[in-house]
């Protein structure tokens, strides 16, 4: 995946990984309604090389083909680097990636439906 597409307005900031970060995916569990839940699914690098602006996931293949779906979103776990600059202009490198499962889209209740059980709209 690109890290454009990955860092999102944080792309600028980050540093390159060096070591391999902890990839984790959060779904709802049905025992922890409303919690999410973390596991520890792979790990995210850089070694592509000829292709070093881009993330290689080491993921299970189930996981990579809902990801190139885009079927999750990321959230980002990140440390301020040591550097000279302050501000919003400090860098920043990524400590773990969390993939966030999207909701499944909810199609709206019509209006005759609503109007039969005498619900304003």
């Amino acid at each position: 995946m690109a890290r454009r597409h990955v860092l999102g307005d944080l792309y600028g900031r980050c540093d390159a990984i060096s070591d391999p970060v902890p990839v984790y995916l959060n779904e709802n569990d049905a025992d922890h309604v409303g919690e999410p839940v973390a596991d520890l699914v792979g790990s995210a690098d850089e070694s592509l090389g000829h292709y070093a602006d881009a993330f290689t996931f080491h993921i299970s293949d189930d996981l990579c083909k809902r990801l190139s779906a885009g079927h999750f979103t990321y959230e980002l776990q990140y440390e301020l680097a040591p550097a000279s600059a302050k501000g919003a202009n400090r860098r920043v490198c990524i400590s773990s990636i969390s993939l966030i499962a999207r909701q499944n889209y909810k199609k709206p209740i019509p209006r005759s439906s609503l109007a039969a059980k005498g619900t304003a709209v």
